[in-house]
């Protein structure tokens, strides 16, 4: 399905997200039937390229979704965006690859920041141990990825273009990392941001790529010349949108029949309207002008570059 902020579609999946919005904040698990809804919908690969089934959709059409997704539930929205972030490999990935891993209806990949393991060089391809977190949506990923370093053959670091040590992604199937159960918070439990380990797993080369360098692109779309990191942002500004707005519009709700005891309505206090309507102006000013950003740049985004 190719879903849009107007497709009525969206509507009907933010209605299933509030009624499983309990049981994910009690298990840290998306019910099963809001994940099939969620793959269904297409939210889950908004920023996969087209060639291999996915909606390369403009970011100012992501960040509508997103945003709409948080007003219902945040670790959903969280979930959505980072899923979409991981899927933007792909335009570095030769096209089998990239088909192998996200051909599947259901195929999601996550992983978790880079940290000081190192991914040493061998034929064909590199070998890495170590254990990273913040893996969010590990618990329904298929696939799995680590961001590290790479120490050649020699010992010595591998350089990018700017003379600086080179991240390399390195993509492996989910079953070949021990999942570690360590994400019990207060916030954002649905996130599942877990940790997980891996020991002495060979990657091939085909299977690795950059983030870092869009002139490794293998898409040649206007939305992967934008960095990974500038799509990641908008997908974090997309959550933050959404759950403030719900807040706000709770705020209000509130304040039509909650009055403190001897005093009337907060709702006909000059002081809340006017608190109030200092934060819609702010909420309100910075989606307008991240949205007018994200139109400006789009489709050319190599025009804002220095």
């Amino acid at each position: 399905m190719s879903i849009t902020p107007q497709t009525p579609e969206l509507e009907a999946l933010g209605v299933s997200i509030r009624a499983g919005a309990d049981e994910l904040e009690r298990t840290r698990r998306i019910p099963s039937s809001l994940l099939d809804e969620l793959h269904q919908s297409g939210v889950l690969k908004l920023l996969l390229p087209r060639s291999v089934g996915g909606g390369e959709a403009a970011p100012a059409d992501y960040l509508e979704i997103i945003e709409y997704l948080a007003k219902f539930d945040g670790s959903i929205a969280w979930n959505v965006f980072v899923a979409n972030s991981a899927a933007i490999i792909a335009a570095f990935l030769e096209h089998p690859v990239a088909l192998e891993i996200f051909g599947s209806g259901r195929s999601l990949l996550a992983w978790g920041p880079p940290n000081s393991h190192r991914a040493h060089a061998i034929e064909g391809g590199y070998r890495v141990s170590g254990e990273w977190h913040f893996a969010s949506g590990c618990r329904q990923a298929n696939w799995m990825g680590v961001h590290c370093q790479v120490v050649e053959s020699s010992g010595q670091p591998r350089l990018d273009h700017r003379g600086q040590p080179a991240v390399r992604t390195l993509l492996f199937p989910a079953e070949r990392a021990e999942l570690i159960d360590n994400w019990d918070t207060l916030g954002l439990r649905g996130t599942a941001s877990d940790g997980y380990r891996v020991a002495d797993l060979e990657v091939a080369e085909a299977f690795s790529a950059t983030r870092e360098d869009p002139d490794g692109r293998v898409e040649q779309g206007p939305l992967y010349a934008i960095p990974m990191q500038g799509l990641y942002a908008v997908g974090v500004a997309g959550v933050a949108l959404g759950m403030a707005r719900a807040m706000l519009d709770e705020c209000v709700q509130l304040a039509t029949h909650k009055a403190p005891r001897g005093l009337g309505r907060l709702a006909d206090s000059a002081t809340v309207q006017g608190d109030i309507a200092r934060v819609e102006a702010v909420l309100e000013s910075a989606r307008v002008w991240l949205k007018h950003i994200l139109t400006d740049i789009y489709p050319s985004p190599l025009k804002m570059r220095i």
